[in-house]
């Protein structure tokens, strides 16, 4: 056996890739790496000090196309970014609710939980509901929107974890019943030195119910001081015809990430691998902070100023489009409140909270024996 991969759900990601990497191990392990920011650190060391080849199923990495699409933003030649956006638009409505049962005889419920916490099964929480609890999932922003947040954070050069982060959302439900706990729509942004990165996650779309429900979307786009890259062009300011995007000098290892990962174990070359653990950290970690923010915020009404970073014409118009979004599916804002995020201070060196204890908690999890990431790999 010269190989894991692995597909669990969220909350078992890292704990099996550091299983893995002290066994003599190499992994493949899918998005994101890590439930929490704490383990997603683990497993980089765990990699780095086991010399295990460790490759993550972000998929855009593998793809030549985008690697030039990002290379052509780090160079400058469309302007100095100022924004790098990412959009996560699938399909994520009310789950109904399942009752309280017995597991089904097959499923071993108690190797299923690993690291969660103990607690009685329903039928919500297998496939797929899973993603939309807190002890198990990270919401779509790390379930569809990791992809989208990895190619966001790519395209800031040399970019690892912000310094400031703030969202906001909520779990909108239009039927009666609902087990969920992720939001369903959520907006972070996070502050880097000379740039935003702004995250736009909506699952009210795409439902014949209401048809002016807008279409499902994933993608990226990119505002510079010259203009925005969108869908491979580039849009000047003041309104000139756009022009295709000449993409940027970039090599990825061939085969997709299945292929780059297999040539990685063979040549036992870090830069044969298209994502490695610390790449698959930082963006994995994105998600996380940003629903910290989400976590800890208060109810406000939609008529309340956005945050003090509210102020960027980007994220105030992703805000608009929140609400535009909540009215297509006849929720009425006037009768509704969302969750104001707490902005967070950041020390992407030390990967915690300044002066926030209640945040740096959230950065972990209480961890249910035998199922528990070390603190020393």
């Amino acid at each position: 056996l010269d190989a894991v991969s692995v597909a669990t759900c969220n909350h078992g990601h890292s704990l099996i890739t550091v299983w893995a990497c002290q066994g003599g191990k190499d992994v493949y392990v899918e998005k994101p790496i890590s439930h929490n920011v704490f383990e997603g650190r683990k497993c980089v060391e765990a990699a780095q000090k086991y010399g295990r080849v460790v490759q993550h199923g972000t998929q855009n990495r593998s793809s030549s196309g985008r690697a030039r699409e990002v290379a052509a933003v780090q160079s400058q030649k469309y302007g100095k970014l100022l924004v790098s956006k990412g959009y996560c638009c699938k399909p994520r409505w009310s789950i109904g609710e399942k009752p309280i049962g017995k597991p089904p005889a097959g499923l071993d419920f108690n190797l299923w939980l690993g690291p969660a916490r103990e607690q009685p099964y329903h039928g919500n929480l297998v496939h797929y509901n899973w993603h939309w609890f807190w002890e198990t999932g990270n919401g779509d922003i790390g379930n569809q929107g990791v992809h989208e947040m990895d190619v966001a954070r790519w395209a800031i050069a040399g970019a690892t974890l912000p310094t400031k982060v703030w969202s906001l959302g909520g779990r909108f439900v239009l039927d009666k019943a609902d087990q969920g706990e992720t939001p369903n729509m959520l907006l972070s942004v996070f502050e880097y030195p000379e740039c935003l990165l702004v995250f736009e996650t909506r699952g009210l779309v795409d439902n014949k119910k209401y048809p002016n429900s807008p279409s499902r979307m994933v993608s990226n786009e990119y505002y510079t001081t010259e203009g925005v890259i969108r869908g491979g062009k580039f849009y000047p300011n003041g309104g000139g015809d756009p022009v295709s995007v000449q993409g940027g000098e970039a090599s990825v290892t061939p085969g997709g990430p299945f292929g780059a990962f297999i040539t990685a174990m063979r040549s036992r070359n870090p830069k044969d691998n298209n994502c490695d653990a610390e790449t698959a950290h930082y963006s994995s970690a994105l998600c996380h902070l940003g629903n910290i923010s989400y976590r800890l915020g208060e109810s406000a009404k939609f008529d309340q100023k956005s945050g003090s970073l509210g102020d960027n014409r980007v994220v105030v118009e992703a805000f608009e489009t929140i609400k535009d979004n909540l009215k297509a599916v006849d929720i009425r804002l006037d009768q509704t409140t969302y969750q104001l995020g707490r902005q967070l201070t950041f020390d992407p060196k030390t990967e915690q909270f300044v002066g926030d204890d209640q945040a740096n908690q959230l950065l972990t999890r209480p961890y249910r024996a035998p199922f528990v990431v070390p603190d020393k790999v």
